[in-house]
């Protein structure tokens, strides 16, 4: 999984590297603090609101937070074809180029 971020204070912190370390997480920033580099990350979040999260109602507590995002992240992931992948999912378009290299 790749975390990209803004570089803002909170993504920094020690406590926040290292749990996305503990999970094997691949670390992404944007160069310079410019808003064009950060545009893919902001496109997932734009969907993940305008397919999802808008439609729903508002999670009972954390937990139940939790498995809402994670359910939402399965299918963008696994289940959502894509058009800028030649309407492949991500997960099949990252196994079509880790099999080409």
């Amino acid at each position: 999984m790749t975390h990209h971020s803004d570089r803002g204070v909170q993504y920094c912190s020690n406590a926040y590297v290292a749990r996305l370390e503990s999970i094997h997480s691949c670390i992404s920033m944007t160069e310079d603090y410019n808003p064009t580099d950060n545009a893919i990350a902001e496109r997932v979040n734009g969907i993940i609101k305008q397919e999802w999260l808008y439609h729903m109602k508002r999670p009972k507590n954390l937990d139940d937070a939790r498995c809402i995002i994670a359910g939402i992240i399965d299918f963008y992931n696994n289940k959502r074809p894509h058009m800028s992948n030649g309407m492949l999912t991500p997960r099949q378009m990252r196994e079509k180029h880790c099999n080409a290299a």
